[in-house]
């Protein structure tokens, strides 16, 4: 979870802390500014972009240069007021927090959409990413040096697979990892992708937690899952939908979620690893509903989690543990 329907910086870095304890994410507010949302926050002190009130960006592909430092690296602009506010509730924290990046491959689709060669929108958008995924660490490491941190690369950019615009998905892989590579020592990191996509070649970038809505076709890279699993690796299951009317139970997204887990461990998975290592998010941002309806999502995610920890016990007890 990112985005929120708060306008109000404080109330929604309250609601976070309060609905979230083991780990709050850092929220952003684009209702309340464009601006926050994740092209702004990507695309902000690009040479050659404009990020406009209304979120939108103007690209002059004249002026894009790889080369060039990216703006802002203490995150004081528009794009991050909500960000600040969150850093400032978080001080002297001890316990995990969570930050999320616009991934690359996001931003160098958006840069080619504005009318950017590919090759130079891949070339400007690697260094930028990374620049202010290292700046997302910094400033956290600077008001709670103690806190553990998860940081995740959000790619929309990514569903329906690597796209063939950027070059081979090889060439994508490393421009993911690469960004990866920046927390590598600092933080647990993963990738988030709202949508089916190659999975496989996803988790050949090197997360340490996927995220990943539930019912996202991930039949067809469950090899890769299964081993991705063996190694350690941790799945954030986006259990709960925020696309659509969610009843009155979390009983069906936990049968959803469920029957997700069977057609995987069919396919190879460990039955135990995908439910032990297993964290339940919402699908994605909240920022589009109201926040009663915010509310509701998170109800039903803690919900949901709450059926995985009982159906754990219920695993070590049978095998005497």
């Amino acid at each position: 979870m990112g985005s929120l329907p708060h306008d109000d910086p404080a109330a929604a870095v309250d609601f976070v802390l309060r609905a979230l304890p083991e780990l709050p994410a850092a929220p952003s507010l684009p209702r309340r500014d464009p601006r926050e949302a994740m092209l702004g926050q990507a695309a902000w002190g690009l040479v050659g972009v404009d990020v406009r009130a209304d979120g939108t960006l103007a690209v002059d592909p004249a002026r894009l240069d790889p080369e060039a430092p990216l703006g802002d690296p203490g995150l004081t602009g528009a794009p991050f007021a909500t960000l600040q506010t969150f850093l400032s509730a978080i001080a002297g924290r001890t316990a995990a927090v969570k930050v999320q990046a616009t991934g690359p491959v996001t931003l160098a689709r958006a840069l080619v959409a504005a009318g950017t060669d590919p090759v130079l929108a891949v070339a400007v958008a690697g260094p930028a990413v990374r620049a202010r995924a290292a700046a997302l660490v910094d400033a956290v490491t600077v008001v709670a040096p103690e806190a553990p941190l998860v940081a995740v690369l959000d790619e929309p950019g990514l569903v329906g697979g690597p796209p063939e615009e950027l070059g081979h998905p090889d060439a994508v892989v490393d421009l993911v990892s690469s960004a990866l590579a920046v927390w590598e020592d600092r933080a647990v990191t993963g990738i988030h992708c709202c949508g089916p996509t190659d999975w496989k070649t996803l988790l050949q970038a090197g997360p340490r937690i996927l995220s990943a809505p539930v019912g996202a076709d991930l039949l067809p890279g469950a090899g890769a899952l299964a081993g991705f699993l063996e190694r350690g690796g941790w799945v954030a299951w986006g259990a709960v939908p925020t696309d659509r009317p969610l009843g009155d139970s979390a009983s069906h997204w936990w049968r959803a979620l469920s029957a997700q887990w069977c057609e995987l461990v069919q396919a190879g998975c460990d039955p135990v690893r995908i439910r032990r290592q297993a964290l339940v998010t919402p699908a994605c941002g909240l920022a589009l509903h109201h926040l009663p309806q915010a509310e509701r999502v998170l109800d039903l995610t803690r919900a949901v989690g709450l059926r995985i920890h009982d159906q754990l016990a219920g695993v070590r007890l049978s095998v005497g543990a």
